[in-house]
């Protein structure tokens, strides 16, 4: 522990001042109850305004409302959420750039900023410029710091802080006791924001900038989703007029993984971002799941050569003009010649824009030619009549023989159902095996009847986005990112064309058969090839002896990929034992976890779960189901291993490791879905199994 440690007992303390102070402690508790004060003058203030006395128009009056109600939600104290983590005192160093107009000062930091009723701060926002030296000073590089206090809290109160005296190179440089607390304190419930314990590297990736992209390649329990999360939180606190125009998105793997992370940036103050899964981007009304495809099936759908089978197939429709064009206008008639319509056709083509965009333009392009032709004549109209010729029905015919409408589901289903058609776009791109991988058995009568699989999804968006561009957002955080085929990469790089992502992820826990073999690949079919990739290898949730165990697979599943170097030393968090009845084994063990604080993660292979609910339900241990919200009275949740990735336990019962492995097409994928199961556990691991474990796993 650092030298400058105090608890609430009256030995740490200080004692009152001549004034009848209370001492450090008791004045940090006072600051406490007075910042708490302040925040809830803030609300009032809010919850007291009158929109009749700033718009009388009804339209704004209800933006303006739900705008205050924003306001007072992000205001909100919450009991059990420490105001502030920590402070900052300055030293008097003028022309320091990171103390600039703060020499001498101290600063609380905190999650959100909290002013007095004379505009005083009270507490900093973890995000603002005074704030970076909390998470990024040392006695090394002081960045004009005297001293870094963090705080510790029971129950909500705050019962101690510890001090670090950065510009005493004499003080010891031992590991906080604090933040080593914070960062193994139980869980129950959601997944909670970190920024009490942001590491440095952690920070240089948080704050970096909205105009570039960024790829996280993190083992387990290197904080790369919260990483992710706290990113956006920055991003909105740096750029929020922005980002409020153009939107933010963060997209998980599935629906159990969003709502474990939700609760993360409203507890920032961050109510607006929008959270998705890819089936959720792609998703169109008349065109839900209801299928599913073989793995070597979806391995193709989601090969990036599809991309260029659909723009062959869409831009198809185009078809050379045979007639020429007769205008009727009053008493004249305009001719345009089959050949100038043909001319106008390829110019379009050529600028390869958008194929619902050059239908719009075609029928402008050729009135404007009639224009000329009235011009030329001696007459002068003007860009009413062009758009009178426009809308004139024998333009309107040409352009639909000539560039009819292109229906994407259609088209995508004509492409599955025709083997003709299939055959002619994805000629010299697909081979013939791949091409009768494609195609449906039965095909069926129409997009509403068509058992449609997401991947299907995936190419009918493919095909929406070659028809009419897709409306891009300011920033996009994509979580588990190695799960993606190219053409999911494709459908998420719409999404943020024109602005930037924050893609997190770990090749090693790639479970699906079309999982991402590098970043550079992945960040190509994203359309972020320029993003900065960062490493993180310093484990902060998975105890060392678990992840070291875990590791052991690497080499099988991620050969060169550098382990995870954890920095907790829990002994005894990994017990492996051989069992002869796996069933009455997991329940046993999770009733001995119970007895401990936190939450329980029973995680089997999906095949398993059956079983185990009804042995649990027969022993009188209700369980929750992933995504479920775990309390103080509902710890215990039965996990399938599919669904296992990016959630965490304080304790994990693993049953049956082999049976997980098998469990998958094959076994470099089994071996990668094992990785992901045994490394979820934060305080302990239990490890049962009466079948032989994979080698890496059995040997000393």
């Amino acid at each position: 522990m650092p030298a400058h440690a105090h608890a609430d007992a009256p030995t740490d303390d200080a004692p009152a001042d001549t004034h009848g102070n209370a001492g450090p402690l008791g004045r940090e508790q006072a600051h406490l109850a007075a910042s708490r004060s302040a925040l809830r003058a803030m609300r009032e203030d809010v919850e007291a305004l009158d929109i009749r006395d700033v718009t009388a128009n009804w339209v704004n009056a209800v933006v303006l409302q739900a705008q205050i109600d924003d306001r007072i939600k992000a205001l909100a104290d919450l009991s059990h959420t420490p105001l502030f983590f920590g402070r900052l005192d300055y030293l008097h160093a003028p022309g320091a750039d990171l103390a600039e107009g703060a020499e001498g000062e101290q600063f609380y930091i905190g999650r959100r900023h909290v002013h007095d009723a004379g505009g005083d701060p009270m507490v900093i926002d973890w995000r603002a410029p005074v704030s970076q030296p909390f998470y990024r000073a040392s006695r090394t590089d002081p960045q004009d710091v005297s001293l870094r206090r963090r705080f510790g809290y029971t129950g909500g109160e705050l019962t101690a802080y510890e001090d670090e005296h950065l510009s005493d190179p004499a003080e010891s440089t031992a590991v906080s006791k604090l933040l080593q607390q914070e960062i193994e304190r139980p869980r129950v419930g959601p997944m909670r924001d970190i920024v009490a314990t942001i590491q440095p590297e952690q920070d240089e990736i948080v704050r970096s900038g909205l105009s570039g992209s960024v790829c996280v390649q993190g083992g387990p329990g290197t904080g790369k989703t919260a990483v992710g999360l706290h990113r956006v939180a920055y991003l909105l606190y740096a750029h929020r007029d922005r980002l409020a125009r153009t939107g933010t998105l963060v997209i998980g793997p599935n629906r159990s993984f969003l709502h474990y992370i939700e609760q993360v940036l409203p507890a920032l103050g961050e109510l607006e971002v929008k959270q998705a899964t890819v089936d959720d981007l792609v998703a169109r009304a008349g065109t839900a799941v209801g299928g599913s495809d073989s793995a070597a099936t979806a391995v193709v759908k989601g090969d990036a050569r599809m991309a260029r089978v659909l723009r062959r197939a869409v831009h198809s429709h185009v078809t050379e003009p045979v007639e020429p064009l007769m205008v009727v206008r009053g008493s004249r008639r305009w001719r345009v010649p089959a050949y100038e319509i043909a001319e106008i056709v390829a110019e379009l083509q050529k600028r390869d824009i958008r194929y619902g965009a050059a239908r719009d333009a075609l029928p402008q392009r050729i009135a404007h030619t009639v224009l000329v032709r009235m011009e030329q004549a001696g007459e002068a109209p003007d860009d009413r009549v062009q758009d009178a010729v426009a809308r004139n029905a024998a333009v309107k015919a040409v352009v639909k023989a000539v560039w009819p409408l292109v229906e994407p589901a259609k088209l995508v289903l004509r492409l599955l159902s025709d083997r003709e058609f299939l055959a002619v776009h994805a000629d010299g791109i697909l081979s013939r095996e791949e091409q009768e991988l494609l195609l449906w058995t039965k095909p069926p009568r129409g997009v509403k009847s068509a058992k449609w699989s997401a991947a299907d999804l995936v190419l009918i968006d493919e095909a929406s986005d070659l028809v009419e561009r897709t409306h891009s957002l300011g920033h996009v955080v994509l979580d588990e990112a190695q799960d993606l085929s190219p053409m999911q990469y494709r459908a998420v790089g719409r999404r943020c064309t024109t602005g930037s992502a924050t893609v997190l992820g770990d090749l090693a826990q790639g479970t699906t058969p079309w999982a991402t073999r590098s970043w550079d690949e992945a960040l190509g079919h994203l359309g972020k090839p320029g993003a900065v990739l960062e490493e993180l290898t310093a484990g902060f949730r998975v105890p060392r002896e678990v992840i070291a165990y875990a590791s052991r697979l690497l080499p099988s599943i991620s050969p060169g990929l550098a382990p995870v170097s954890s920095v907790r030393e829990t002994p005894g968090s990994l017990v492996v034992t051989q069992v002869t009845d796996p069933t009455a084994a997991a329940v046993d063990a999770c009733r001995a976890s119970l007895a401990h604080e936190g939450s329980i993660g029973l995680i089997a292979a999906d095949a398993r779960i059956p079983e185990l609910a009804e042995a649990l339900a027969a022993a009188g241990l209700p369980c929750l189901a992933p995504g479920e919200e775990t309390t103080a009275r509902a710890r215990l949740t039965l996990v399938p291993a599919s669904l296992a990735k990016g959630l965490e336990y304080d304790y994990v019962v693993l049953d049956e490791p082999a049976a997980v492995v098998a469990g998958e097409p094959d076994e470099r994928t089994g071996l990668r879905r094992l990785y992901v199961c045994l490394t979820r556990a934060v305080s302990g691991l239990t490890l049962l199994h009466s079948t032989p474990l994979p080698a890496a796993l059995s040997t000393p």
